[in-house]
């Protein structure tokens, strides 16, 4: 036996659907020796239990960050409601998730919303509370993207970013807010790393993602009193649906900036969510690109100013 190992295996659940491999599991993993269940993953062993009983509400959680994170809760015990606005794609992902439950009384559930519309969300955020119970945590990852030449984009195009991610933003927090101040929780609303920095091509999407920033660090204090905390995503471009469609219309210059910062899966950049909220910290950024590009523009943005610049005039010559 090589030193060290343990006598008895962890319980291990596979990562595809299907029971557990030990014989004689109670319904999800678990050491024996421990009085906490866990289950092997690629990243380690993870506590199934550390969210149980934990209500989790995802906006955009059909697709994108918005599912990983939905995928990722679950998979940590926590009961899920997802909110989009497809029915057919909601109703597919929540049976893609369900085959990661981890205790058999745990709840997948979804719900059709627009966070863009105001009174819808009213609506359905009652209803939901009603029927689901008061969220513990809020992932608000509805969102929509564009980028291209502030001459061509037209007023149309702004008003859309600024309705769905000001507005909707907006328009569930202070749906669910006066709920969850009866009980705390936790808030995450999703900017960007061009909420942070402003980035050549990004004139609508970063001014919209710039006032989610300025939104969640009014909250961040004025909802501490009563136990909940906010802290806000900002991640690089993100292999997402999202970004695909963002990529018609990305000038060559946003493309060679966008490049420095790198890419990330969704799936990585929902794991480094929700370490950051374990953490304890305001604005998470995931990825090694990202915190360097955030931390070299506090502490010498002159610099980095003259680096994108560069990297803009090259582009030019370049097309």
């Amino acid at each position: 036996m090589i030193p060290g190992q343990r006598t008895r295996p962890y319980h291990v659940f596979p990562d595809v659907p299907g029971s557990c491999t030990i014989a004689r599991c109670d319904g999800f993993c678990s050491d024996r020796t421990r009085k906490t269940p866990y289950h092997m993953t690629r990243e380690g062993l993870v506590n199934t239990q550390r969210y149980r009983d934990r209500r989790v509400y995802v906006t955009g959680g059909s697709s994108g960050i918005g599912l990983s994170a939905a995928r990722q809760f679950f998979r940590l015990g926590a009961d899920v409601l997802i909110f989009a606005r497809s029915p057919e794609m909601l109703q597919r992902v929540a049976g893609e998730i369900d085959h990661h439950r981890v205790s058999q009384d745990q709840r997948i559930s979804w719900r059709v919303m627009d966070v863009s519309i105001r009174e819808q969300v009213n609506a359905e955020v009652l209803e939901a509370v009603g029927e689901f119970g008061i969220p513990d945590i809020v992932i608000n990852s509805a969102g929509q993207s564009y980028s291209q030449y502030f001459e061509q984009t037209t007023p149309e195009i702004f008003d859309s970013l600024i309705q769905t991610n000001l507005y909707g933003t907006w328009n569930v927090l202070s749906s669910l807010v006066p709920f969850m101040k009866t009980s705390g929780g936790h808030i995450v609303t999703v900017s960007s790393i061009a909420g942070l920095l402003g980035v050549f091509g990004y004139s609508a999407y970063g001014a919209s993602k710039f006032a989610v920033v300025g939104l969640s660090q009014s909250l961040r204090d004025e909802l501490l009193p009563y136990g909940i905390r906010v802290s806000v995503l900002c991640p690089p471009d993100t292999d997402t649906p999202m970004l695909e469609r963002e990529n018609l219309t990305k000038p060559p210059e946003t493309t060679a900036l966008s490049a420095g910062a790198g890419i990330m899966s969704p799936n990585d950049v929902a794991r480094a969510m929700i370490t950051g909220m374990e953490k304890g910290r305001f604005i998470i950024l995931p990825g090694f690109e990202a915190k360097g590009i955030h931390l070299l523009y506090r502490l010498v943005p002159g610099l980095v100013e003259k680096i994108i610049q560069y990297q803009i005039a090259r582009a030019q010559k370049g097309s």
